[in-house]
């Protein structure tokens, strides 16, 4: 069993000219929050617990998760940045609230239809500490590659540049919450930069390969296309 972390503490400075009065995790996707889709898709998987890791006008998340998820079938918790932590720093507070072994964590503003059961069961069956998941992709240039050997590890995240065909960070991890991978950073630090990049190449990140259906909203035309995407991908 795992727990969830979804991280929904960013400011959403990319998507402020189409929606700059809700936190981007409360964007309005065909009339829902973009959190209540991803809180629809994550359901079936039947974790533990979810822990939101807030920041930005927290307040509206908390209020909606009170008024209008009060039936979810499970359990809503969360922790609130009072200055911003990074990603690193937003994910540790977070998992000060796990209940599991192991936690998933996924960000805010994206839908990346991954099976998390399998990513869950493949970090185990890897023996590595973290697994993030990855998605093949054609024709990218918004996103840095990921390398993996032959083993499944990932050996290096490189940088934005254009590729005719690779593999993108889809930012959902599954990380052992008992390796203290996070124990001796500073207070606000960077997952991706603290953390993943500094591991790779040392076996120690598995790299799981999915295919799912991929929409990041954090800019607007794929905020735009989300209207009809998550309708069409996710049962309310």
């Amino acid at each position: 069993m795992f727990d969830v972390v979804i991280l929904a503490g960013g400011l959403g400075t990319r998507l402020r000219s189409v929606v700059s009065d809700v936190p981007k995790c409360m964007a309005p996707v065909d009339g829902r929050p973009f959190l209540e889709w991803m809180l629809a898709w994550i359901e079936p998987f039947k974790p533990n617990k979810i822990i939101l890791s807030l920041g930005y006008l927290s307040e509206v998340v908390t209020d909606w998760i009170n008024s209008t998820m009060k039936d979810y079938p499970i359990p809503i918790d969360w922790v609130i940045e009072e200055t911003p932590l990074g990603t690193g720093g937003g994910i540790r507070l977070a998992l000060s609230k796990t209940s599991s072994d192991q936690c998933v964590i996924l960000n805010g503003d994206t839908f990346f239809d991954v099976d998390l059961n399998a990513l869950c069961s493949f970090r185990g069956q890897s023996g590595s500490p973290l697994a993030v998941a990855i998605k093949p992709m054609e024709r990218f240039d918004r996103y840095g590659s990921v390398t993996l050997d032959d083993r499944s590890h990932i050996i290096s995240f490189n940088e934005k540049r254009y590729c005719e065909k690779g593999l993108i960070n889809g930012g959902v991890y599954c990380i052992d919450c008992t390796a203290g991978l996070l124990d001796d950073k500073p207070e606000k630090f960077s997952f991706e930069k603290d953390i993943l990049e500094p591991l790779s190449g040392k076996g120690v990140i598995a790299g799981f390969v999915s295919k799912g259906s991929f929409i990041d909203i954090g800019i607007p035309q794929d905020y735009q296309l989300a209207q009809t995407f998550l309708p069409a991908n996710i049962k309310p």
